[in-house]
This record gives C-alpha cells, structure tokens and sequence, in this order.
C-alpha cells in the first residue's frame, strides 16, 4: 500500500517543506478533508529524515490550521463539515432543521440586540464619547471602564479592584494574552485532563506542551497534580473550578486551597477561567483570592450579554501588569473603546439585569429538562449551566452517536475535542443546552438524544 509521500526541496527546514507540502496537497486536492496523514514513523522512513522531523512538520501544519491532531488515532485533514466539529463560529441552528447543541452560547432573546442597540444610540448621542471612540486610547484600557467593569463584576458577586484589571477581547485573548506574556515556547502548562478547546488550541498557537491531570469527582486531581510538581513543575495550571468544560465538575474547597499552597511552593501561575457564568450561591471561593499574588482570572460579556461583543477582563497581579500590557499592545494596541463602551451601558443597564436574571431562569429550567428526559443515562450539569455531560456506557460509542444524531437533525460534541495528552478520549458527550434556540427546540432534542441512546448498538458488520 503506497502513502502520501511529498517531494520536499532543499530549501529551508525540512520541518517547515512537510508543512508546506501539505498545505499545497490540501489546496490541489491530493490529500481529502477527514483523510489520515500517514504514521510519522512510516513517513519519516520513506522521506529519510527523523521522526522529530515529521512530528515538527506535522505540528507546523496543524498550527497553520491544516491539520488536526486527534488523541489516540494519529493527524487528519481538517473538515469543518465533518459531524462533531467543534467550531468557534455558529453557524446553524433551527431554521434549516438542525438543532445545533455543540457550543456553549448564551440563550437567545431578543433583549439581547434590542439592549445593544440602545447603548449604541446613546453613545451615537454623546459627542465626546464618539470623539474618545476614534482616538488611540491606553492598552490598559479607559479608567472609567475600568471603573464601571469592576462595579459590574461586583454586582456579579466577584469584586475587583478596578486597577488590577486589564480590558481585553473576549475570555479567548485573555487565555492567549497570558500565555504570550508567561510562557516560552517548549515549556509546560497543566489543566485537567479534559478542558476547554480554546486553552488546547492557544497552547499549540504558543509551542506549549500541556499536561492533562485527571478529574476526580471534586475537580482536578491535586494528588496528581502534586507529583507532577515533584518532577517538574509547570510553568502555569489552568483551571476552570466552578463548572470544568465539558464536565461540569467543580473543583471543591479544600482542593482549591490545596492549589493555592502547591502554586506558592512550586513557584507556578494560575489562569482562572470564569467565563461559565453561574450564580454567585453555585460557585465556589475565588482562586484569585486564595492566592491573589500569582493568580490571573478571566471573565467576559460573551456568556452573559453577548458572545459577538468580544468583550473580557482579565484581573492581573500588580507585578504582571506591565508584561500583559505589552503582550496586548503587540497583538492588538488596544481593544476598540467603543465596543467597551457599549458593553459597559449595557451592562449597568436595567436591561442587563433583567436578562440575566431571565437567563439564570432558563438555563435552570433547561437542565431540569434535560435531567428528566435523559435521566436514565446519569447525566450531569450544573443547575444554572449552560452544558450537560453524558457518560456513555456498554457498547455505545460517541463517533457512531454523533453520526446518527447529525443525520437526525441534532448536532453534538464527543469528548475528543476536551482531550489534553495521550490518553484516549472517554466515551461521552456534551450537550450546550443553552444553545437551542427555544426551550421547545431543546425538548425535541432531547427527544431524539434520548431515543437514539435507547437504541441497540450498531451490529460490526455495519460499521466495517
């Protein structure tokens, strides 16, 4: 059997031609979207060059976007169409008969464009906002937004001090922001060893090796953890300890003090993400006031207000502050002071109280919902989150699951796409309950989850 061998030149890296011949096979169409790479030790033997040689290669094409590694099964063509992809885009949800269940967005109202239109007109009104809105501004950011986002945050149950934050675009560039300003390319970084794809997919952006430490039923293994500090210490632990994505686990008390004293002795940050929204009385002690001196936390509008405003904070310790602002003004300036401004109105607004509090309702009457009709199947979730994780058991795997449900109209994530290191993915799957558009397109769901879960595996013979 022949493999996809390229022509490489002698021109440039050999690591780098890999890369580029790749890229130039998937434009040509030599190599098909969904299609394997070949093992890198075969390729390694037919180009005769090392298998850190092709491994680079392959990472190179994966970091341009080309390729994907998948844990346990080797590096394929992407293929955006391919039932299960996570992306970070919506793109379909009813209107064409499929209820998209496979990113964590917050629930639909229309409150949502009719708030943002009002702060738009008010600041439309304000001549010297719209002046300070087309000037350069700080890469700190305004100190009155500053000011009023810390007020929010307050409201919110998560106090601040308004000169420890640092406004950014989105939870995501917070997590991209600190690790350009923390890390070295090659070095190591620890989260649980199921988390969130952004984390995964900034890391590979940053030449980052991460270190998966397994859940326990409260959180992240600190036993684990703990030996891994004894042989080598990460440079940072990322950690989302009031409902982990995509299991919901929450990282209990003790064990968020245990983290606290192991960051102190090993001499390694935190990136506490607390982007899930939940209420305050759901979550836990902050980590960044067990141990605020190396703790960095990331919140944003995109679970509360809205996910297309690209509206975060990041609270930095005082002596990260000048590090993070340069990683920022190199990647950015600043973040626009008028999608700031609109996200501040809002967010002090009536209408911005009112809506989450309708949120909080709603996603609570959404995981009740889903815990009764797919009670049968242990599923578990926060009581105000947004995702449900559904352990699957005997013979059911998830890649036939996805499969079945894409072509009945319902769209899911498998565990894959969370998997950090070499381990092979759990068989499960993870539900965005507050994606669907109504409560009723939710219900229908479920519907169709729950029947396809009650239905025998396929037999062998059918999927060979």
């Amino acid at each position: 059997m022949t493999i996809w061998t390229p022509h490489l030149t002698d021109r440039g890296p050999r690591y780098r031609g890999i890369a580029e011949a790749i890229a130039a096979a998937v434009l040509a169409g030599d190599l098909a979207p969904g299609e394997r790479l070949p093992p890198q030790r075969r390729l390694a033997d037919a180009l005769g060059v090392t298998v850190g040689t092709v491994t680079r290669g392959y990472a190179e094409a994966e970091r341009q976007g080309w390729v994907e590694a998948r844990v346990g099964s080797g590096t394929y063509v992407r293929d955006d169409t391919a039932p299960g992809r996570v992306a970070f885009m919506a793109d379909r949800r009813v209107e064409d008969g499929m209820i998209d269940l496979s990113l964590s967005l917050p629930p639909p109202h229309p409150l949502r464009a009719d708030a943002l239109g009002r702060a738009l007109r008010g600041i439309a009104a304000d001549a010297a906002l719209l002046q300070r809105a087309v000037e350069y501004q700080s890469e700190r950011g305004v100190p009155a937004h500053r000011e009023q986002l810390a007020a929010w945050l307050a409201r919110l149950g998560m106090a601040t001090d308004p000169r420890d934050l640092l406004v950014t675009q989105g939870g995501q560039h917070g997590i991209s922001l600190t690790l350009q300003a923390l890390t070295r390319p090659g070095e190591r970084i620890a989260a649980d060893a199921l988390t969130y794809p952004g984390l995964i997919g900034a890391a590979r952006q940053a030449h980052l090796k991460v270190l998966g430490v397994p859940l326990t039923e409260a959180g992240m293994d600190l036993d684990a953890l703990a030996r891994l500090c004894a042989q080598q210490p990460p440079r940072l632990v990322y950690v989302t300890p009031d409902q982990n994505n995509p299991t919901g686990i929450a990282l209990g008390e003790e064990s968020r003090e245990r983290l606290a004293t192991l960051a102190r002795r090993h001499d390694f940050w935190i990136l506490e993400d607390g982007v899930q929204y939940l209420p305050e009385v759901e979550r836990g002690t902050p980590l960044h006031r067990l141990a605020p001196e190396r703790t960095l936390f990331i919140f944003s509008t995109s679970k509360v207000l809205a996910g297309g405003m690209r509206i975060g904070t990041l609270t930095v310790p005082a002596p990260l502050q000048d590090r993070l602002c340069t990683a920022l003004r190199a990647q950015s300036w600043m973040v626009p002071p008028l999608m700031v401004e609109a996200a501040c109105r809002w967010a002090a607004s009536d209408e911005g109280e009112r809506l989450l509090a309708w949120q909080t309702e709603e996603l609570g009457a959404r995981q009740r919902l889903a815990h009764e009709r797919l009670a049968a199947f242990s599923p578990r979730g926060r009581d105000h989150g947004a995702n449900l994780w559904l352990p699957l058991t005997g013979e059911l795997r998830s890649a036939a699951l996805l499969e079945v449900l894409e072509q009945r109209g319902v769209r899911l994530n498998s565990a894959e796409p969370f998997c950090v290191g070499s381990e092979p993915a759990p068989q499960a799957l993870r539900l965005c309950l507050s994606a669907a558009a109504s409560r009723e397109a939710l219900d229908r769901a479920l519907g169709i989850v729950a029947e396809a879960l009650h239905e025998p595996p396929p037999r062998p013979w059918r999927t060979l």
